[in-house]
């Protein structure tokens, strides 16, 4: 292993009781987060994502075999990165995952969102589930979303949101506030000119919604959608000026909303593919 310019190379540690174990231990809870101001990371993967993205890695603990295989993603950490050989039953522990692949890392959060207009953006009303959370923010990142704009709900920085995410969680240009917070927000973008539009079930409602491919997407755009259980909240519902559904068969009551996102996300791309 060939380290990089400026890398540290700290002793090994092989006790599950080491100071920094337990310190990692914390950022499994939010309020260890934001204590330390550090989120986990677990995998290979996203280890990747963060040296794609440039992000800076404060500590990184892997085993002997991950490090053998994997030199040349060792060599070019960047300066200031801490790596440490760490035995199975420390990197068990510091992870939340029962079989981690071998490494582990911390790094800061990204910085807040930048407040520059968007034209595409899409709103969450307390999505609960982390799963759905990032398995949304993965395909709101391939469908050219430029900022996320949630109202409570899942942590968007806990290690499963992370995980589901693929590392579109590091990418995606993110606000997390209170609801009236973010009828706010809405309520500025329905004023500049954007369309606001909700999801809701076929049928629902004194109007019936549109099929959602015969929305005009290539306009600037909010997508509001809600969580799993409840859906989106009334108070929110009423600052959307459009309304659309996905037809399904009356089988199931309603779609996951993780389902349901990927269609009216990549409506978009496929309307402007065909202008």
């Amino acid at each position: 292993m060939v380290p990089s310019p400026g890398l540290s190379l700290a002793e090994p540690i092989t006790s599950r009781r080491n100071p920094l174990v337990r310190r990692l231990r914390l950022l499994h809870d939010p309020r260890g987060r934001r204590q330390e101001g550090l989120l986990l990371l677990e995998g290979t993967h996203l280890l990747q994502e963060v040296l794609r993205l440039q992000l800076q890695p404060v500590d990184l603990l892997a085993t002997a075999a991950w490090l053998a295989d994997h030199g040349a993603l060792v060599a070019v950490l960047p300066p200031g990165c801490i790596c440490r050989e760490v035995s199975h039953e420390v990197l068990e522990a510091v992870a939340t995952t029962q079989h981690p692949d071998g490494v582990v890392l911390t790094v800061a959060p990204p910085a807040p969102a930048a407040a520059a207009p968007a034209l595409f953006v899409l709103a969450l009303d307390g999505l609960q589930d982390p799963g759905n959370l990032g398995t949304l923010m993965r395909t709101a990142l391939a469908a050219g979303v430029e900022s996320l704009w949630m109202a409570d709900g899942a942590d968007p920085f806990q290690p499963k949101v992370l995980r589901a995410s693929a590392g579109a969680a590091l990418a995606l240009p993110l606000w997390r506030e209170s609801r009236a917070d973010l009828a706010g927000r809405l309520a500025a973008a329905a004023a500049a000119g954007s369309q606001v539009v909700v999801a809701v079930r076929p049928g629902a409602g004194p109007v019936a919604p549109l099929p959602y491919w015969q929305l005009d997407w290539t306009r600037p755009t909010v997508l509001l959608l809600g969580s799993e259980g409840g859906g989106v909240s009334p108070q929110l519902e009423a600052l959307a000026n459009q309304r659309v559904t996905i037809p399904h068969s009356a089988v199931v009551e309603s779609l996951n909303v993780a389902v349901a996102a990927a269609p009216l996300l990549l409506e978009r791309l496929r309307q402007r593919a065909g202008a």
